[in-house]
């Protein structure tokens, strides 16, 4: 893997670049007019991040670019904000000033619905093992527009943290956030569009685990949720109430705390 910027790039991208070439420990390569074809070849390397003034971008040779994009929240949040309803915040109890721990980032389509449902009082906290996408995420929040200040402000309220969740859970202290939830990679996708492969291929996909539930429920003092296939064996193997399952195969377990 490399890093580079986008062609002709301002001062202010250089030096961005290079900061998140350093954090990933890998080369910062002055674009210098050349093709991505000519980057690939010349530092014979299949990963490229692309560096812009407004996104990161992870260019993988054969695959769609990965960059951050509110998926499906923004159609979700939309509709709360029509007096609508939706099935993660129902199924957890988000309110506002919650504090929430989402151990499995991925693009932060749920941290953002966490959210905006926590409000300014409250405050989300995503966790994403794998470190380049940590990065395009934690970049993309800051920095993209939906045109709607709302979501913008709910986005940019995201703390995105890189490590583990094993690792981090064993480490916090009892009783400390409201709602911790997980939402590991399915075996089989329900939906997997084009723009998202990247995203799989990047992800960690070790199981749940029933160390890091244990952890979850000595930590929270809310709930605990897990969204899963609604066929997945995860729910009752891991002490998880199934609580909600969609027509789109998509299910979600609790355990309460409270």
């Amino acid at each position: 893997m490399i890093v580079t910027t986008s062609e002709r790039p301002q001062e202010s991208t250089v030096e961005r670049a290079i900061r998140l070439a350093g954090e990933l420990q890998v080369t910062y390569v002055p674009r210098s007019n050349k093709t991505i074809r000519a980057l690939y070849t010349k530092w014979a390397t299949d990963e490229i991040v692309v560096v812009s003034p407004t996104e990161v971008r992870l260019l993988q040779e054969g695959q769609h670019p990965f960059y951050y994009h509110p998926s499906m929240a923004l159609v979700r949040l939309k509709r709360l904000r029509d007096g609508g309803n939706d099935t993660l915040l129902a199924v957890s109890g988000a309110t506002a000033g919650d504090k929430v721990l989402d151990c499995t980032a991925g693009l932060c389509s749920d941290a953002l619905v966490f959210s905006y449902a926590v409000g300014k009082q409250g405050t989300v906290v995503a966790l994403e093992a794998s470190d380049v996408l940590h990065i395009i995420v934690r970049e993309g929040l800051q920095t993209y527009e939906t045109g709607l200040p709302d979501i913008d402000e709910a986005m940019r309220a995201i703390q995105v943290d890189q490590g583990r969740y094993e690792d981090i859970l064993s480490k916090m202290d009892d009783k400390s956030v409201d709602i911790i939830y997980f939402d590991p990679m399915f075996e089989k996708p329900v939906t997997m569009s084009s723009s998202l492969i990247p995203l799989r291929s990047q992800a960690f996909k070790e199981p749940l685990t029933e160390e890091a539930v244990k952890d979850a429920i000595r930590i929270a003092r809310k709930k605990v949720v897990l969204k899963d296939h609604r066929d997945s064996r995860q729910f009752e193997r891991l002490g998880f109430r199934l609580v909600r399952a969609s027509a789109s195969s998509v299910a979600y377990g609790v355990i309460d705390i409270e």
